[in-house]
């Protein structure tokens, strides 16, 4: 099949995700990775599950109702994975900070710690951990509190400062449904002018070129190329189920629910538009979902929105960016066997990662992480090092890790 006709082509592939800090998050049902780029050239990337908040499965396949999990889903994890993204880079910074301003220091705490004795060797470590569980619960409660004021914000500046300000006009426009268009107008500005103004930050503008990289590695993949940094660089930065076209949309539905639900309380309008926030999002999610699995012309017609809106929160991604979108995807999703299904490929299926030597383009320092194991690779060949292995000390032969 030619590259025209691939291009052509779209079949759902399964997999979605979002842009962290200096990385890539995919996931793919219940398994995701995250694949962050430290700052010493090398890419960590962590391996995990989450099925979701309610592990009833059948309420996942009810129109509406899905669309709310699906909703939460995506906030729980993602904001999950970009503090986890955020941890890395910040912790790799200061520690290569640290090591430049304390490097003799820090040789000399490493030497004390491996030639003292056992039982005070434990002991420090015991110590340690204690300290650092009180510092992660710390930790996470400012984060849960840092979470709880963005939403408060957000919550005041999309969805109640906007019918405030369309309230202004009800002197002069007396309909209902035209003060509900007012008010979704000024709500979509007030979106432009806040995406304009935070893409202004050197830190979003990298979130938003991992984001185009994260868009350009799906389609390629859902367009029937193989795989590789020349294909996902050519492949397009948007993608109809993107979550920047969730929000145009939740905007759009927003108001065609508030023009018809109406109450002469303006406190109660104002407790509305909080309150049905999820009921929206879940017909939103309706329409994103089609829109991934359909190629229909008026699907693509109503989609055109969200993709023109889209050019404001993906940039083009660098080389190094492309890699690091192909390592979180190929972590989750074995793409040669979607493509051997979907387009009549025929690709050697059942190892896609980043160990395969043939892969010339494939960063250099990369490590993986799991709950069980951590994998480092190199030139290319990666190895496994069990734990048991690496409190003994020994060489022992490495074991290849197995991503399916």
């Amino acid at each position: 099949m030619s590259k025209e006709k691939k291009a052509e082509a779209c079949a759902y592939s399964g997999i979605g995700g979002q842009a962290v800090m200096e990385g890539v998050m995919m996931r793919n049902g219940d398994n995701y990775a995250v694949a962050v780029r430290k700052p010493d050239g090398g890419i960590i990337i962590k391996k995990d599950e989450y099925a979701g908040i309610i592990k009833n499965k059948t309420l996942y396949k009810i129109p509406v109702i899905r669309g709310v999990l699906s909703f939460i889903d995506s906030l729980v994890l993602g904001l999950s994975t970009l503090n986890f993204s955020s941890d890395i880079y910040m912790s790799e910074t200061d520690e290569k900070e640290g090591a430049e301003k304390k490097d003799g220091e820090e040789i000399k705490i490493f030497k004390q710690e491996t030639v003292t004795e056992e039982g005070i060797e434990r002991a420090d470590k015991s110590e340690k951990n204690g300290e650092e569980k009180k510092e992660a619960a710390g930790e996470g409660a400012l984060s849960a509190l840092v979470t709880v004021i963005a939403i408060v914000i957000a919550l005041g500046l999309f969805m109640v400062l906007p019918y405030f300000l369309s309230q202004l006009f009800k002197g002069v426009v007396k309909s209902n449904v035209a003060l509900s268009l007012i008010e979704g107008a000024i709500r979509i500005i007030i979106f432009i002018a806040y995406i304009k103004l935070i893409s202004l930050m050197e830190d979003i503008k990298r979130v938003f070129m991992y984001h185009g990289a994260e868009h350009k590695c799906i389609n390629c993949i859902e367009s029937g190329l193989e795989l590789n940094p020349d294909n996902v660089r050519a492949s397009s930065k948007e993608h109809r189920r993107c979550g920047t076209s969730f929000l145009l949309y939740v905007m759009v539905v927003s108001i065609i629910f508030f023009a018809f639900i109406q109450t002469p309380v303006r406190l109660l309008r104002v407790v509305l538009r909080i309150v049905l926030i999820p009921v929206i999002a879940g017909v939103s999610y309706e329409f994103i979902r089609a829109a991934g699995r359909s190629n229909f012309f008026l699907v693509r017609l109503l989609s055109a929105p969200g993709l023109w809106m889209q050019r404001l929160t993906t940039f083009e991604p660098d080389a190094e960016m492309i890699k690091v979108g192909i390592a979180s995807v190929e972590a989750v999703f074995d793409w040669k066997e979607y493509l051997n299904k979907n387009f009549g490929a025929h690709y050697e299926t059942g190892n896609t990662t980043q160990e395969d030597p043939g892969k010339d383009w494939a960063a250099e320092g990369t490590e993986r992480e799991t709950s069980e194991n951590r994998v480092s690779e190199g030139d290319g060949t990666g190895s496994l090092e069990n734990e048991a292995s690496e409190r003994r000390g020994t060489e022992g032969p490495a074991e290849k890790e197995s991503e399916k």
